[in-house]
């Protein structure tokens, strides 16, 4: 299991963060979609939060920038900071690394044997 994995719950557990800022089933899923993201293209922290919007997460920034640090921690995206002159502080810009390709192939892999499962369950729960 590569780093990253299972940093939804702890984090839910650890902060306690309010029903209003996530929901369970996003935060497992968290780490993946980031990585997705930098695949496509390096990006700031804010530009990451427009895009998880898109994918239907409603997360508090903290959340998502505690994420980012923890993959950084792990080696699975590295940081630099924008030089270009900003309306506020320079900002960081996150991209993707070696180990955070293997970790997105990770994820990709567990997640197709996961939708798997929920089929199977969705279809005897439905019958």
């Amino acid at each position: 299991m590569p780093p990253g994995w299972g940093h939804g719950r702890h984090y839910c557990r650890k902060q306690g963060w309010q029903p209003a800022y996530y929901s369970m089933h996003q935060m497992p899923l968290l780490v993946p979609h980031l990585l997705l993201l930098l695949r496509d293209a390096p990006a700031h922290g804010y530009t990451l939060l427009d895009q998880l919007r898109d994918f239907g997460f409603a997360l508090n920034p903290v959340v998502v920038y505690r994420a980012l640090r923890e993959m950084e921690n792990d080696g699975l995206v590295a940081s630099t900071i924008d030089e270009m002159e900003t309306q506020g502080p320079p900002r960081r810009v996150y991209r993707l690394t070696a180990d955070g390709k293997r970790a997105l192939e990770f994820w990709a892999e567990d997640l197709d044997k996961t939708q798997q499962v929920i089929v199977r369950f969705l279809k005897r729960f439905r019958a």
